[in-house]
């Protein structure tokens, strides 16, 4: 779908989404790149590819459709020849009583497309417009599951060549072990994983994705395959093949579905060969708004207030894989604007934010999180993230960085968010000095998101209610009262889950009510569904804790108060702090996630 530059302007005004100075912005990276100005539009993440493509459906009165791939019937998708759908970027998704057939397409202004498709279909057609990503994922369906791909690509390559024994062809762009590692990749990206794991064994090399923060067995693969499967990734990466001693890391980007990902490689020997993990990246992500991460109540209005300061630090606390990268690319993203100089210093770069200044850390260069931090100060920023505080030096650095008028975003890996005040202490940062920069601290993890077409609701009985009001400290929380509460408040921020209904799924009522008890929880469906994959679980959401530094905890940090009794405190009261596991529990009452997930990412040991 081409949009000329004038109507991409005339939707980004009509729709107010641009003001004068980012559209000018815009015209002159088009004439410095020559690119058009819809790709930089999305590439800007002004306007997601979806959001651009409603608003130019609406202007030519062709109907929006969010194709959904995995629930299109694969008969109907056959109506239309997989090499004439490509060939037209067209799929069938759908019929319209007996003969209508409802098309999708890219360009519904494809004249001469539609004309064939009118000779191949019959002139009852409905034509619909939709994304490239998404047409690309439906077009995806005319191909098998991973297993019978696999199977086909394998058993057209029989040799039997020993691990070692690496022919040149087997790493050419059409070898079989190439097309091997594009469908592992492919079928990594459309299930949603975020890495791939090649994993070798003695009998064979079995292949893992962590889907949901769970990993999940996909295939084995025969053992010979080994070699010139790592070799593969190897080059792409441009490593060293012949380096099967030592660790190595390496990147490389790959096109799927009409999106570009990065991938982040990790070669690593282990007894029974080498082992590869591929972290997936979607480089065409646009950053999600604090609501969608999970945010609600008064901790989405804290952080808004912090991250608008002219000065002072933001911590998010969390183990790894809590989503912490997550959260500060969409408040970079928030604070992203001409008129303000972003730096950062990360290790790696996991996300790529348009118009900052980001570093990767380089030890062996000596580009350290301390080397890197000194030196962004002499680059006149007003926002600066550094990757992670591992050390005193980096620190203090960061303080007097907040402390001389620049807001600094960092993370640190604590328990929860009042553990992150001694931490800094125990670093040897002076109390007063952490009292006056800190503004909040996010503690944060992930949990799975409940498939909201099969989730069921069910009744917990005595003995559960009351396991729930011991573990979950509803007493010291203000009681069932004040749940009730934040349960009013979380809905009104549109926290919780519509449903279709389907399989026993809770209805849209129970999504949309609230409970004057806690006699109702959700869980998956024990089938599941095609739209989860039969996991009962599709993506996640955040629980957060978001500390606001009081005038109160500024004095209990100089006065070295523990942790706990600042936790206490700072959860006391109608108004005080919700903690991750309270967070959770209220998502939990509202659909989006089982009690179950919130104790499997908040209990301590």
């Amino acid at each position: 779908m081409r949009i000329p530059d004038s109507l991409v302007e005339t939707l980004l005004k009509a729709g107010k989404k641009v003001s004068e100075e980012q559209l000018q912005a815009l015209r002159e990276q088009e004439a410095t790149e020559k690119k058009p100005l819809q790709d930089l539009v999305i590439k800007n993440n002004v306007l997601s590819e979806k959001e651009l493509t409603k608003l130019y459906a609406a202007e030519i009165e062709v109907p929006f459709v969010e194709l959904n791939a995995k629930d299109i019937d694969h008969e109907i998708l056959k109506l239309l020849p997989e090499r004439i759908a490509r060939q037209y970027n067209a799929v069938v998704f759908g019929l319209e009583g007996k003969d209508i057939k409802l098309i999708a397409m890219e360009d519904p202004d494809d004249i001469q497309a539609l004309n064939f498709l009118q000779k191949q279909l019959g002139s009852d057609l409905k034509v619909h417009i939709t994304t490239s990503s998404l047409l690309q994922a439906a077009l995806d369906q005319y191909r098998g599951n991973i297993s019978s791909e696999l199977t086909k690509v394998i058993a057209s390559n029989q040799e039997d060549e020993a691990d070692d024994d690496i022919d040149e062809s087997d790493l050419a762009e059409d070898s079989p072990v190439a097309q091997t590692v594009n469908i592992l990749i492919e079928y990594g990206v459309q299930s949603g994983a975020s890495d791939i794991h090649i994993e070798p064994r003695e009998d064979f090399v079995v292949v893992r994705y962590r889907i949901d923060g769970m990993l999940r067995e996909a295939n084995k693969l025969p053992r010979k395959l080994l070699g010139s499967l790592v070799s593969r990734i190897k080059i792409l990466s441009n490593l060293k093949i012949d380096e099967h001693r030592a660790p190595q890391d390496g990147r490389f980007k790959v096109e799927v579905s009409g999106n570009v990902y990065a991938l982040r490689v990790s070669t690593l020997p282990i007894l029974d060969g080498e082992k590869v993990v591929m972290r997936i990246l979607n480089e065409s992500t646009k950053a999600a708004e604090f609501t969608d991460l999970g945010f609600w109540g008064s901790a989405l209005e804290n952080l808004k207030q912090a991250i608008i300061q002219p000065h002072g630090m933001v911590l998010v606390t969390g183990p790894t894989g809590s989503g912490k990268s997550t959260t500060l690319f969409s408040v970079l993203t928030t604070l992203n604007t001409p008129n303000v100089n972003i730096s950062t210093v990360e290790d790696p770069v996991e996300y790529h934010v348009v118009g900052a200044n980001q570093t990767q850390v380089n030890a062996i260069a000596g580009m350290t999180f301390t080397n890197g931090l000194r030196a962004l100060l002499r680059q006149d920023p007003n926002i600066i993230m550094v990757g992670e505080i591992r050390d005193g030096e980096t620190a203090d650095l960061a303080v007097q960085a907040a402390l001389t008028g620049h807001l600094v975003f960092s993370t640190l890996h604590t328990n929860n968010a009042a553990t992150c005040l001694p931490r800094l202490l125990d670093m040897g940062v002076e109390p007063f000095l952490i009292a006056s920069t800190v503004r909040v601290i996010v503690g944060q993890r992930l949990v799975r998101r409940l498939c909201p077409d099969c989730r069921e609701s069910y009744q917990p009985d005595a003995a559960v209610l009351k396991q729930l009001d011991k573990t979950f400290k509803l007493p010291e929380h203000g009681g069932v009262k004040r749940v009730h509460d934040l349960e009013v408040s979380a809905m009104a921020d549109g926290i919780g889950l519509s449903s279709s209904g389907k399989k026993g799924g809770a209805s849209n009522d129970e999504a949309s009510t609230t409970t004057t008890d806690i006699n109702r929880l959700f869980r998956a469906h024990e089938e599941g569904c095609d739209s989860c994959n039969h996991s009962g679980y599709k993506g996640r959401v955040g629980i957060y804790e978001v500390l606001k530094n009081t005038p109160e905890i500024q004095g209990m940090i100089v006065g070295n108060t523990t942790a706990e009794v600042i936790e206490k405190t700072v959860v006391a009261g109608e108004n005080g702090m919700v903690t991750m596991q309270l967070d959770g529990f209220i998502k939990a009452l509202r659909g989006q996630t089982t009690i179950e997930e919130i104790l499997r990412v908040t209990t301590q040991e």
